[in-house]
């Protein structure tokens, strides 16, 4: 997307969508109602991520255009006349388990609308296992709603879109936002791998032949020489002895809690720390920052750690507290608390006055 072009589109409003109650306040909020520039609704005052998200289509898009341009690019598809889109091939599972009655045998089916993918069912739910039950992406859970929040509060649109955000006020502030959300697709991006302890050469051998593809189908080496620099990060990491990851004379352990790993028990794996360097308990793949475990298994790896992508861009680029957008400009207020702001958007949620000076609110 080109500077010009984006300007374009955003000068279209966001539209108000379905009326969907807050899940906080649930029967007192009318319906959301978006306010003008706040991610908040004006008729309960919370934010927008407690409203039900809008559609599962409208998150595989989302995820599609996070994930697109960048060595995840493999879990999207190319939409069929959507003029070079992609949509996020999100992995889901049916489970089917037969129920003994006297009777004829039922059974009983459990859909998760999510599960790590590449995996056999076996290894799949060995994992959802090893997740606390109320966390489990079942459809039409709390699991399942929780997901979808996070997925909103992790990975905001407006963090990835310029088309999304209604605070880019110059061509130079847009064009810096592209050139950053470029940089952390190619040098930060993931999106974590499970499998079991000792299996990471395959998960390194996988990587190495989509990058070789990648870079044959778009002609572009640097691709391939990325990779083959993470291969050797990864093996001189193995062979100075790292705690992380795979030692021979421990066996295998956390890179987040330096707890054993089960070589029976499913571990996530990410590209960007070395195969060979660092492995997870799926309990312990969180954000270093806000302690979330990560939704979807997509990371941002900065300083040997990992973040989510909310926390991450605010390492890098400070995020307006009034509306959650990250600040482009050169000017902005800073609070005493630390908080940054448009200058703009430092004001009352009510009246609008600026908040050094006292209002009725």
């Amino acid at each position: 997307m080109d500077v010009s072009s984006a300007l374009e589109k955003m000068s279209v409003k966001p539209s108000a969508g379905g009326a969907a109650v807050c899940h906080v306040c649930e029967e007192s909020c009318s319906g959301f109602q978006p306010h003008s520039w706040r991610k908040a609704c004006i008729s309960c005052g919370c934010s927008a991520v407690n409203h039900a998200p809008r559609s599962d289509v409208e998150d595989d898009q989302r995820m599609g255009r996070l994930l697109a341009d960048s060595p995840c690019s493999h879990l999207t598809a190319k939409v069929k006349g959507g003029g070079g889109l992609r949509v996020y091939k999100r992995n889901r599972m049916i489970v089917t388990n037969p129920v003994v009655s006297r009777k004829d045998p039922t059974f009983n089916t459990t859909t998760y609308d999510w599960a790590p993918a590449g995996l056999n069912q076996i290894l799949a739910m060995q994992y959802m296992e090893l997740i606390p039950q109320r966390q489990r992406p079942v459809s039409g859970t709390d699991g399942a709603l929780e997901r979808r929040r996070k997925l909103f509060s992790q990975l905001p649109a407006y963090d990835q879109d310029p088309m999304k955000c209604q605070s880019l006020a110059s061509e130079e502030e847009i064009s810096s936002m592209l050139l950053f959300v470029k940089s952390y697709k190619q040098e930060v991006l993931g999106v974590g791998e499970v499998a079991l302890p000792g299996e990471s050469g395959a998960l390194r051998e996988a990587a190495t032949q989509r990058t070789a593809k990648d870079a044959k189908d778009s002609d572009r080496k640097d691709a391939l020489e990325h990779q083959d620099q993470g291969s050797s990060n990864s093996s001189a990491a193995s062979a100075s002895g790292s705690t992380n990851g795979t030692d021979n004379k421990t066996g295998y352990r956390c890179t987040c809690c330096q707890g054993e790993v089960a070589k029976e028990s499913p571990a996530i794996y990410a590209e960007r720390a070395g195969y060979h360097r660092a492995l997870w308990h799926p309990t312990c793949f969180k954000c270093s920052e806000c302690g979330q475990g990560l939704v979807d298994l997509v990371y941002f790896w900065s300083n040997q750690k990992l973040f989510c992508g909310r926390h991450y861009c605010q390492t890098v680029w400070p995020r307006c507290s009034g509306c959650d957008e990250l600040i482009f400009c050169q000017s902005f207020h800073t609070a005493k608390d630390g908080r940054t702001w448009h200058r703009h958007h430092y004001c009352c949620w009510k009246c609008g006055q600026n908040l050094d000076t006292p209002c009725q609110h």
